[in-house]
């Protein structure tokens, strides 16, 4: 191999190593924002739980009570 070939290997090779070093910090960034909203989707639930819990209970006393 020339020294030239080799150089453009290595360049080639430092390269790929940063784009492989890019992916992997966005993959943990996506996962650390994947992991944060699945707690707001998990928090939302359960205060959509217990609005429409309320919302049944201010029914049925409505219902008992036609005043």
């Amino acid at each position: 191999m020339t020294e030239k070939l080799i150089e453009q290997l290595e360049a080639r090779i430092n390269d790929l190593e940063c784009q492989v070093a890019f992916q992997e910090q966005t993959i943990e960034d996506l996962n650390s924002a994947l992991s944060q909203q699945q707690l707001q989707i998990t928090k939302m639930q359960d205060q959509m739980k217990y609005v429409v819990g309320k919302v049944k209970n201010m029914d049925s006393s409505n219902m008992e009570d036609p005043a």
